[in-house]
């Protein structure tokens, strides 16, 4: 069971290092904890979670939109017997602790019985916190992020072909966790966060297409330089004016970088222990078979040192790691957290995430697909006819049967090389025979939160004109 409650917060004042102090938070959840126990809770957990961000957007070289959010939120689980219910607020108030506690217990003790919650094992829980170097403390001002955001637009602009901006922005955040558990835990860290993006447009009315790019980090020193990132969007939009139509056919699909992720996390979000125990999952029944040629590895690191997604314990205090979830081409392991792991007979991979309003869930953290030995031109080269796909469309995929369709732009191949753009394709397949017919480029870069190289998917379907 969920109670939500609210408040506006007021905007918080001091100095930018106010920010990083957590000391107040984990004093909270603390006297939640211990209020939760006083009012007749078996066992309880409480997490507060900081966020701050502030983002501008510009067009045509004038600011649109300058925004900033800033607020602490507080979520309290509290387990009587095997019920379980969950209150959250930002109501930060003294006197609400007590009554924040107590309402959450009158509620456990209504809820139906579940034979799978409960806190993580003791015997689970992270010790040692290790240094992922997650906060930059240097915050930019509204001025530093329409400087970057100016300068993204004016070099998507100087392209020639470009004819219009579709918008630019830059954004900087602070996210973190505090979590206290009755069972001893406690455990705390924030993360920052930088963007730069640009949207270019080349041509006009039912002719426009459309292009972008965007850098993200954890450290402002880590983002991509700006007029980069402009640059490559105007690039991108100017080489996709005209798209050609082609025929429906059977051809090699190459999916570009910035779009290959997405079949790793199709695997992964049907590898969820949620959906395993559901029995909603096409990879059901399936652990420790091969999926993927030998060679091809799905690797899950929650330590990467300024990894987007990386922190040091996952949402239940459990130590985390770097996994294989595929290993040579076989599937190895599911995303687990302790409800799931207990529903599985199993035991917890450390992947349990939650926000301040729910119970803990499974999920990933960065995730990659480890490169190949042939340079993306050598993977190509003997291609007679196939299409490179740039841009995915929709969601056509689904995770009970796996079967996958989705609208597709990019380039035809003919020979080997990239000749025209081509757009208004549906790509279809079916997850398993395409992950059995994948082939990855030696290109992987860490970009995003999950990343993989170029790759090649033989015998697709292409439904065209």
């Amino acid at each position: 069971m969920t109670l939500t409650t609210s408040r506006t917060p007021s905007p918080a004042t001091g100095a930018a290092s106010d920010l990083f102090d957590q000391s107040g938070l984990q004093t909270l959840a603390e006297r939640l904890v211990a209020a939760a126990r006083r009012a007749g809770a078996d066992a309880a957990d409480a997490i507060a979670v900081r966020h701050v961000s502030q983002s501008v957007e510009v067009r045509d070289g004038r600011v649109e939109e300058a925004e900033r959010a800033e607020g602490d939120d507080v979520g309290l689980r509290v387990l009587v017997g095997q019920r379980q219910a969950v209150v959250s607020t930002n109501d930060m108030s003294a006197d609400l602790i007590e009554q924040l506690a107590e309402r959450a217990v009158a509620m456990a003790r209504v809820a139906p019985d579940d034979a799978y919650v409960g806190l993580a094992d003791p015997a689970l829980l992270a010790r040692d916190f290790p240094d992922l170097d997650l906060l930059d403390h240097v915050v930019p001002s509204a001025a530093d992020l329409e400087s970057r955001a100016m300068e993204a637009e004016a070099a998507a602009l100087a392209v020639k072909g470009v004819t219009k901006s579709g918008g630019a922005s830059a954004s900087s955040g602070i996210r973190g966790m505090v979590l206290v558990t009755s069972s001893g835990f406690e455990g705390a860290f924030l993360r920052s966060s930088h963007g730069v993006s640009m949207t270019a447009i080349v041509g006009d009315g039912t002719a426009m297409e459309r292009d972008y790019d965007y850098s993200s980090a954890v450290h402002a020193a880590d983002l991509e330089d700006s007029a980069k990132v402009g640059r490559t969007a105007g690039e991108r939009a100017v080489a996709r004016a005209n798209p050609r139509k082609v025929a429906t056919c059977k051809a090699p699909l190459v999916f570009d970088p910035r779009v290959a992720g997405s079949l790793v996390s199709h695997l992964i979000n049907a590898a969820k222990g949620s959906a395993i125990a559901r029995k909603t999952s096409f990879l059901n029944g399936r652990l420790g078979e091969r999926l993927f040629n030998h060679g091809v590895s799905i690797i899950d690191d929650p330590l990467r040192r300024r990894g987007l997604h990386s922190q040091p314990f996952d949402a239940e205090g459990v130590v985390v790691q770097r996994r294989a979830i595929v290993d040579d081409g076989v599937l190895t392991s599911w995303l687990l957290d302790c409800a799931t792991a207990r529903e599985l007979g199993l035991t917890s991979t450390g992947h349990a995430h939650r926000g301040v309003s729910s119970s803990p869930s499974p999920g990933p953290y960065n995730l990659h697909l480890a490169a190949g030995e042939l340079s993306p031109e050598a993977l190509i080269a003997d291609i007679k006819q196939g299409f490179y796909v740039t841009d995915l469309i929709g969601v056509g995929v689904n995770p009970v049967t796996g079967d996958y369709s989705r609208g597709a732009a990019g380039f035809w191949i003919e020979n080997g090389e990239r000749c025209y753009p081509v757009s208004e394709v549906t790509i279809a397949g079916h997850l398993l025979e395409m992950y059995k017919q994948l082939t990855p480029a030696s290109d992987l870069t860490f970009r995003y939160g999950t990343n993989a190289p170029t790759l090649r998917i033989e015998g697709m379907t292409i439904a065209g004109r």
